[in-house]
């Protein structure tokens, strides 16, 4: 019997021009945006100057990583930055996960097709509008929540004075505004499951919830887990948009509010500093890195086909 021959990388393409050509847009977008930009990391061991420019300017070696070391923040700012991506990422997935399962559930073509727009729509409000709206509901003199309870006699509230009621109104927030676009992968993966494998649980007697968590669940598993270990590499990358808009500059919640990304743009943002923003992304790339390589090495280890690499 003969031994089949490996192909060549160019035989490889020759075979598979069609598969890279419908992902040459993927391919030039992350070249472009990931990997060009990648020289532009010296600018965090530089003392940046706009006339001499990235290479031209004074290379000052780690100096530069010594502003999140020596503001005393780093342990608060790392761990309420880890903290919430981590609630963001379980409850996120357990969510959009169930939303899917849910939608496939539904009879009714017309209300699964409104109830996905329903979901889906609040992905699509700006951050910033997010943030009116959210005040507006908790905002301690006209506040929706405030005028309620004085209309019942009772006190009033003060959430933007109260740190520790922040974090699971955040979490909602992110819920709110993120479910919907997340069960999309997830409801596309379970429109992939074969259809008489369903039919044959059913035939078996299984009912609806058997059948998700016997046959649904199990076909969703890979994509679970491959989808988390592509969200652990932002894990350490703050959702800026979201808590900059509805925290803003309150220092009084600042202790269970203040991610990386805030910290460093009121930081940089009064003398324009981009050598310290460079140096506190790669700080942050680093994590994310070691983290990924780490869990997916585990992974590959319990389930090689479920691994990234």
């Amino acid at each position: 019997m003969k031994r089949s021959k490996k192909m060549t990388l160019i035989q490889k393409v020759i075979k598979y021009k069609v598969l890279l050509l419908m992902c040459l847009p993927a391919i030039v977008f992350f070249f472009a945006f990931s990997y060009m930009p990648l020289p532009g990391i010296y600018v965090a061991f530089v003392k940046f100057n706009y006339g001499s420019g990235i290479f031209g300017s004074k290379f000052i070696g780690l100096k530069n990583f010594e502003f999140l070391f020596t503001s005393g923040k780093l342990f608060t700012l790392t761990r309420n930055t880890i903290l919430y991506n981590v609630a963001f990422i379980l409850l996120g997935n357990f969510f959009a996960v169930a939303v899917a399962i849910l939608l496939n559930e539904l009879r009714s073509k017309r209300f699964k097709k409104v109830s996905q727009t329903m979901m889906f729509l609040p992905y699509f409000i700006s951050q910033v509008l997010v943030g009116i709206l959210v005040y507006n509901i908790l905002n301690y003199d006209s506040g929706f929540v405030n005028t309620v309870l004085t209309s019942l006699g009772l006190e009033r509230w003060q959430p933007y004075s109260l740190a520790n009621v922040w974090p699971p109104l955040l979490v909602l927030i992110y819920l709110w505004q993120q479910t919907g676009y997340n069960s999309i992968v997830y409801f596309a993966a379970i429109m992939g499951i074969d259809a008489e494998t369903i039919e044959a649980a059913r035939v078996d007697g299984a009912n609806a919830f058997q059948k998700i968590l016997y046959v649904i669940l199990p076909s969703l598993k890979q994509t679970i887990v491959i989808l988390l270990l592509f969200s652990l590499g932002g894990i350490v990358k703050g959702n800026f948009g979201l808590f900059y808009n509805i925290i803003g500059t309150n220092s009084l919640l600042y202790s269970t509010t203040d991610i990386i990304e805030t910290f460093v743009y009121r930081a940089t943002m009064s003398d324009f500093n981009f050598s310290t923003a460079s140096a506190v992304g790669l700080y942050q790339s680093v994590i994310g890195f070691v983290i990924v390589m780490t869990v997916n090495f585990i992974v590959k280890k319990l389930e090689p086909d479920y691994s990234l690499f």
